[in-house]
């Protein structure tokens, strides 16, 4: 086969992936598309199986014409960024197909978001999946499956990362090319969301197919945990200012609890002088009347009103979880006929 024959590369970084890779693979095999496919699949140090089953699973690839390209590497794990540029760098596809070894395809996958990636070289297009064991995340499943196309670009900085999930990436390899490849820092670094980041920045687009084509995983052994809130919140935080913050004259923080004075604190001294207000619906805080920050004894406190929300002026950084509220939180936005990404952006 051709290199020049080939249109999707399956993307797949393996590391001690033996209890699930079969079944991953099988998915591979399963796939309905009827161009030319390939699987890219990087051996990240295993110590276990998974070699065994790629060499096993190369054969029968072949079989069905799906080229095979594996390798791999042998003692430290280089991490998952390192593992996927690795699977990038050996493929052939015009388009990428990103898959983890724990996850399993729907037999339309590839040839539906071929079909919706077609010409076009600036987009990450992601699927709607489910969970497995089920309902293991509901909240953030629901999230991710039911965001409308605009907030695919402005719900950007919540907690929940990518508004597009990486296992259900597919793009064209020019997006690839232009990021520059995944952070490989290693354990801890939130790849795809740097990546996802990057591409936004680089005028980038993301499209969702709106078909559950992939059970997402859930176990204790997945990378994500890995990650810590804090990593994240910074590197939101980064984002936030840089692309919102930035060209706002001045903002509220819709939150006067915990969360809301932890963004204040966090905020550069230039975000920070233009919060004119905390805003909320709990009395206790608004009884308060006002939150005095002390960064140090030399430096003036200064002196944020806390007041309700609907007293408050807008734009809004929404510091309040989504979800989280039986609705009160999502009623009392609505009430104020706001827009999204203008008027207000979600953080928490």
């Amino acid at each position: 086969m051709s290199n020049k024959q080939i249109d999707v590369s399956v993307v797949v970084p393996v590391h001690n992936a033996e209890e699930w890779l079969e079944e991953c693979l099988q998915s591979v095999l399963d796939q309905d598309f009827t161009g030319t496919m390939e699987l890219s699949a990087y051996n990240d140090a295993s110590t276990d199986g998974s070699q065994e089953i790629l060499d096993a699973f190369s054969d029968r690839l072949n079989e069905r014409d799906i080229l095979c390209t594996l390798s791999g590497g042998m003692g430290k794990p280089g991490g998952v960024g390192y593992a996927k540029n690795n699977a990038v760098k050996q493929s052939h596809g015009e388009y990428l197909c990103f898959l983890d070894a724990d996850d399993v395809m729907m037999k339309s996958r590839v040839s539906e978001q071929y079909e919706v990636c077609q010409h076009k070289e600036d987009v990450i297009v992601g699927c709607q999946f489910h969970r497995y064991p089920p309902d293991s995340t509901p909240r953030y499943t629901h999230w991710a499956n039911n965001l409308t196309q605009e907030q695919l670009h402005k719900q950007v900085y919540t907690s929940f990362g990518p508004t597009v999930v990486m296992p259900t990436w597919f793009c064209h390899r020019k997006v690839y090319d232009k990021v520059g490849g995944f952070d490989e820092t290693g354990k801890g670094t939130p790849e795809d969301l740097i990546f996802f980041y990057g591409h936004l920045r680089a005028g980038g687009q993301v499209l969702r197919v709106d078909r559950d084509l992939l059970l997402y995983r859930y176990h204790a052994a997945a990378a994500t945990f890995s990650i810590t809130e804090d990593t994240l919140w910074r590197l939101r935080l980064g984002e936030l200012e840089r692309h919102m913050l930035g060209g706002w004259s001045q903002f509220s923080i819709w939150n006067g609890g915990k969360q809301g004075r932890k963004l204040y604190r966090s905020l550069s001294e230039e975000s920070r002088k233009k919060v004119q207000a905390f805003c909320d619906v709990d009395v206790k805080k608004l009884a308060k009347g006002v939150y005095i920050y002390e960064e140090s004894p030399l430096i003036p406190k200064p002196r944020v009103p806390i007041v309700r929300f609907n007293e408050a002026k807008p734009p809004f950084v929404m510091c309040v979880k989504l979800g989280m509220t039986k609705g009160e939180f999502e009623s009392n936005l609505a009430s104020l006929n706001l827009t999204e990404g203008e008027d207000y952006v979600h953080f928490s």
